[in-house]
């Protein structure tokens, strides 16, 4: 599915934070805040809804761009990534913000989560987890804890749940943060930072499914989670994979962060003649090969 915000008539100097939309998402549900935070940030960081493109995959969490006035696109089950790499790479004047759960970026997208990482496009990626598949009825995701019973595992799951947060450090991504969509302004300042730093920036935000995940409640991320102080160094490599490592309880806010990696669109040539974006340009023949030659 993909919209285009000029198309729809809408208002496009500012996103909305004033009303709410009907949408398909179960009373309570973490969704909620999780959308007007994002507006409430985007306006902070001064985008628009003609310079801000969303991405996402299947899920509940991916419905959320059709909430959003701005242009989206709404594709296949776990290939946010590489579609928001190639609008960046084609316009990078374009904010690129992905949103879907962690079932699409972290399973079905596993592998285009740890590449794309490694590309470094300058993207936002607003991860909502809430342990569980919930548009498909309850089975466990690849965060899901050991132990936790579902539809599809009424004996418990016995995966080790994947560590988000070690494998971005692992992976040297230059902005790796964790908020919980029961503290809506964290939320927001986490979020505002991503926008603002340059490259590929993960926020994996904690966020209840009120129907099919009974333990992984509001009350239970408040619990299990607190917030990392002054003493956190974002930019000390070790100590920030060490707290990612942590299991009594969850830390949250910028476990790290840097700006030692070039991003992927400055990297590959195209803009290094000529900065405008490509449908700005006139393409003949002798232009496409010269582009081309640049990737032999």
């Amino acid at each position: 599915m993909i919209r285009s915000a000029q198309k729809n008539s809408i208002d496009a100097k500012k996103f909305d934070v004033s009303s709410t939309v009907d949408n398909q998402w179960c009373p309570g549900c973490g969704n909620f805040p999780i959308l007007m935070t994002l507006k409430k940030a985007l306006a902070d960081v001064g985008c628009t809804p003609t310079d801000t493109v969303f991405v996402s995959g299947i899920g509940q969490a991916a419905k959320l761009p059709q909430y959003m006035n701005s242009h989206f696109f709404n594709g296949l089950h776990g290939r946010a990534l590489p579609v928001a790499t190639g609008i960046k790479a084609s316009n990078p004047r374009m904010h690129v913000v992905v949103a879907s759960g962690d079932g699409d970026v972290y399973g079905e997208g596993g592998g285009h989560f740890i590449h794309t990482i490694r590309r470094n496009p300058d993207i936002t990626v607003i991860v909502h987890d809430n342990m569980i598949y919930g548009l498909t009825k309850g089975q466990a995701a690849p965060t899901s804890q050991k132990g936790l019973v579902t539809p599809t595992q009424p004996r418990g799951v016995y995966d080790e749940p994947i560590n988000p947060m070690t494998l971005a450090i692992s992976l040297d991504a230059p902005f790796v943060a964790r908020a919980n969509a029961g503290d809506p302004k964290q939320a927001q300042d986490i979020i505002t930072q991503a926008m603002q730093h340059k490259g590929f920036s993960l926020v994996d935000i904690f966020q209840p499914c009120v129907v099919f995940n009974k333990k992984n409640t509001y009350q239970w991320f408040k619990e299990f989670s607190y917030t990392l102080g002054p003493d956190h160094d974002p930019s000390d490599r070790n100590q920030a994979f060490a707290r990612a490592t942590e299991e009594d309880k969850f830390p949250l806010g910028v476990l790290y962060q840097h700006d030692r990696r070039a991003v992927f669109e400055e990297m590959i040539g195209t803009y290094d003649d000529d900065k405008r974006p490509l449908f700005e340009r006139e393409l003949h023949r002798g232009a496409i090969d010269a582009l081309l030659s640049t990737r032999k």
